[in-house]
C-alpha cells in the first residue's frame, strides 16, 4: 500500500459501474459468451475459484486488488472481445477459501501459477491491479516462461506501514453488516464505483448481505505486500505495461522509480481515474490494455 489513505481511492466520483453478473452470480440476459466458474484445490487445502470467459488465445489472466474479486473485472473481460479471459478470485477473496492458512506472497503466486498451468498450454497475458498487480509481478519474475505480456495497473514494488494496515482493518470492521440490500450497501460505503463493486460482490446470507472477505485476512495479506520486492521486479524479463491513473495512490517519485527499475517496462498514464481506474476510467483503461495486448 502507498502512504496515502483512504483505501483504494475512496472517495472517488459518483459514477456507477455496470456488471455482467446479477446479485446471485447469474449472467444477465443478452450477455455473451457465457462464462463458466471453475475451481481447483492447492496442496495447503485452499480452494481457488475462477471464471473463464471463452474465446481465443493468448489467454488473458486478470488478478483483482485487495478486498475485491474477479467480478469487478467482468467489464474488462467483455471489452476484450474474442479473447479467452480468466478472472481469478485470489485466496481469501470472492468465491475462494475465505480464511486460508497461508497469506504469504509465495502462496498467492503459487495459486496463480497452478491456475495458469491447469488452463493454458501456452504463455498467457497476465494483468493485475494493486495487490493483484504485485502478485502478477512476482509470478512473472518466478515463472517467466508462463507469461507472454504483463500489465500492472497501479503498482509498486511494495510499500505501506503497520499503522496504515491497522487502519484498513478497522475500516473493513466498521462496515454496518448485514446490509439489507445492495443499494443500501453501496450508499453506506460511499456510493463510488468501488463501493458499487463491493456491493455487487456481497454474499447473501439468511439475515442479509456480508462481504466475501475477512478483515483480519485482508490485513495479513496487505502486510505481506508491504515488503519491497525490488529484486524480483528487476528480474522480470516479460514485456510489461505499467499503468497509473492521474488520481491514483502513488507519488510521482514512486511511479518514476518503479518504472525506471523495470528493464522491460513501458509506462502509460491515464487522464483522470483513481487507484481503481478499471472502474472509473474504464474507456482509457481498455484503450491502453487492448493496444498493448494486441502487440504480437
Amino acid at each position: 500500500m502507498p502512504h496515502t489513505m483512504p483505501f483504494r481511492g475512496l472517495p472517488i466520483s459518483q459514477r456507477d459501474v455496470e456488471y455482467a453478473y446479477g446479485p446471485d452470480s447469474e449472467l444477465r440476459e443478452g450477455v455473451t459468451p457465457e462464462p463458466a466458474r471453475r475451481a481447483l484445490t492447492v496442496p495447503d487445502g485452499t480452494t481457488v475459484s475462477y471464471v473463464v470467459f471463452p474465446g481465443t488465445g493468448p489467454t488473458v489472466v486478470i488478478l483483482h486488488g485487495l478486498a475485491g474479486s474477479g467480478r469487478e473485472f467482468e467489464p474488462t473481460a467483455r471489452a476484450l472481445a474474442g479473447r479467452r479471459v480468466i478472472l481469478i478470485d485470489q485466496r481469501g477473496h470472492g468465491h475462494s477459501t475465505r480464511n486460508p492458512a497461508d497469506t504469504s506472497r509465495a502462496a498467492f503466486v503459487d495459486d496463480v501459477v497452478r491456475v495458469i498451468q491447469a488452463e493454458s498450454a501456452e504463455p498467457v497475458d497476465l494483468v493485475g491491479q494493486s495487490m493483484g498487480a504485485h502478485t502478477a509481478m512476482l509470478v512473472a519474475a518466478s515463472e517467466p516462461k508462463l507469461i507472454r505480456r504483463l500489465v500492472l495497473l497501479e503498482c509498486d514494488a511494495g510499500s505501506g506501514t503497520p499503522e496504515e494496515h491497522a487502519a484498513l482493518g478497522e475500516f473493513f470492521r466498521s462496515w454496518k453488516v448485514p446490509f439489507v440490500d445492495r443499494d443500501a450497501a453501496a450508499a453506506s460505503l460511499g456510493g463510488s464505483p468501488l463501493a458499487h463493486a463491493w456491493a455487487a460482490d456481497l454474499e447473501q446470507r439468511p439475515d442479509g448481505l456480508y462481504p466475501r472477505f475477512d478483515p483480519d485476512v485482508m490485513v495479513a495479506t496487505i502486510s505481506a505486500v508491504a515488503t519491497p520486492r525490488w529484486t524480483e521486479w528487476e528480474q522480470v524479463t516479460t514485456p510489461t505495461l505499467v499503468v497509473y491513473a492521474e488520481n491514483g495512490m502513488f507519488t510521482p517519485e514512486q511511479k518514476s522509480q518503479f518504472v525506471a527499475r523495470g528493464a522491460y517496462a513501458t509506462r502509460v498514464d491515464l487522464a483522470g481515474g483513481s487507484h481503481d481506474a478499471h472502474l472509473d476510467a474504464f474507456t482509457e483503461w481498455i484503450a491502453a490494455l487492448s493496444s498493448f495486448l494486441e502487440t504480437r
